[in-house]
């Protein structure tokens, strides 16, 4: 399951403030905050069998390249892959259920990417799956 989560913005005299308040954050055991080195860098294919994840884009803004993946031992290299365009000023978290591989690259910047995992840091060597960059053959370029 692929599911946008809307946030919004409160602005006055002091400033503003930027908020997903529709986000429940139960599950969430951790975070961490990616910033590639470059614009032209693309972190990717990694998969999680079991691991959700979540994305909001701190700054800047980022293309994610989605894949769900069909068998854990040997994925199809022909799997659609989606393109979703995640952007700071629209404020939104992509939540990616546990089963998909993801690869992404920042189109500005200095741009920022905060993600959210419910699984623990112990457990992700068990979880982590990765694939060369031209792996699936259906990556829009």
């Amino acid at each position: 399951m692929i599911e946008e989560i809307q946030g919004g913005i409160a602005k006055d005299e002091r400033g503003q403030i930027r908020f997903v308040n529709d986000l429940d954050m139960t599950l969430v055991k951790r975070f961490y905050i990616i910033k590639n080195a470059d614009n032209e860098l693309i972190r990717g294919w990694r998969a999680h069998r079991i691991e959700q994840r979540w994305f909001y884009v701190i700054s800047g803004s980022f293309v994610l390249d989605i894949v769900a993946i069909d068998n854990w031992d040997e994925a199809s290299k022909d799997l659609p892959v989606r393109k979703e365009i995640i952007d700071s000023k629209e404020n939104k978290i992509l939540h990616l259920s546990a089963g998909y591989a993801t690869a992404f690259q920042a189109l500005e910047a200095d741009s920022e990417l905060l993600v959210f995992s419910d699984y623990p840091i112990e457990d992700a060597k068990n979880d982590d799956y990765t694939y060369p960059l031209d792996y699936f053959i259906n990556k829009i370029q």
